[in-house]
């Protein structure tokens, strides 16, 4: 079995000598590395030219990072893909780890695992994140078997990081990949399309650290939201019978999302978008949550803002 690594890099001179490093000195060797510069004006070409191994280096002009992915997927020549950003590292057992469990399960498409996040001086700050989520015992009982209804825990709450997915192209390619016209969940998007025609696992175990820069969340809780109902609609029309076979009624599933996208936007006063997404949510599936939200976007801001101060709205 041969292993593609799809590395897409942006002005990663500072980290991505670290992220090959972690994957030539895997265990278990992979056969190619495909790093796909996604238009960077930093000296990213260099520091990569300057490591040795087997390799593949692709120049593009900016596109984002899923078309990078992208173009990495299509380039490489293996049935098999492993992704890593360009400033995160893989811990030294991850590729062995996982043909382990493949070999336990060769029904399985994917296999995902936990991580651990790093800051810039590679100090542990999160020791493992399915276990800061409250998933860690769940993976732990499943003992790297298939997930039982593996969309329906995805559409849940996504646990897969994409840095530590070992995936089948062809199934990749099923999927349609990674959407580039999304820029938060384009990942969520595709490994729920997987899991809706395979069979996935999570592995409870660190395959990757994850490098955190301190990126305000705030500015950038609306466009994840926005994303996330794009998301939501997309794997409802992608999948619906196999939501509803997992007891995921999908219309809500959608619904839910527009609901959450308005109530951050009725959060933040913005009364006339947040009425936008709580319509398309009773358009979606109606609910009393969304109907009197709808309606209180009808109100003066300053009322609003003395109910809330009252009763916590």
């Amino acid at each position: 079995m041969k292993i593609s690594v799809v590395i897409p890099a942006y002005n990663s001179a500072a980290f991505i000598a670290d992220a090959v490093w972690s994957i030539l000195n895997q265990s278990q060797p992979v056969d190619e590395i495909v790093i796909v510069d996604d238009g960077s004006t930093d000296d990213t070409q260099t520091v990569v030219e300057s490591q040795s191994g087997p390799i593949i280096f692709i120049n593009q002009p900016n596109q984002g990072p899923s078309t990078a992915r992208n173009t990495g997927i299509d380039a490489a020549k293996n049935d098999w893909i492993a992704f890593l950003d360009a400033d995160d590292q893989w811990t030294p057992q991850k590729i062995e780890r996982q043909l382990n469990v493949l070999q336990n399960s060769p029904e399985l498409v994917l296999i995902a695992g936990d991580m651990a996040e790093i800051d810039n001086s590679n100090r542990i700050i999160t020791e493992s994140v399915l276990n800061k989520h409250n998933l860690l015992s769940k993976f732990q009982a499943l003992e790297n078997r298939p997930i039982p209804n593996g969309l329906a825990e995805l559409v849940t709450k996504n646990f897969i990081p994409t840095g530590t997915v070992l995936v089948k192209k062809s199934a990749l390619i099923e999927a349609g990949c990674f959407n580039p016209s999304i820029r938060f969940g384009e990942d969520l998007e595709c490994w729920s399309k997987i899991a809706a025609k395979h069979p996935i696992a999570c592995m409870p175990d660190i395959l990757m650290l994850r490098r955190q820069h301190g990126n305000n969340a705030t500015q950038l809780t609306a466009p994840l939201l926005n994303d996330l109902a794009r998301v939501m609609t997309s794997i409802r029309n992608y999948a619906a019978k196999d939501l509803s076979l997992q007891n995921i009624d999908p219309d809500r599933l959608v619904a839910d999302a527009y609901a959450d996208l308005g109530y951050w936007h009725f959060s933040e006063y913005d009364l006339i978008t947040a009425r936008q997404a709580f319509s398309a949510s009773l358009k979606e599936k109606p609910s009393k949550r969304a109907l009197l939200y709808w309606l209180a976007c009808l109100m003066p801001e300053g009322i609003i803002k003395m109910l809330r101060k009252i009763k916590n709205l």
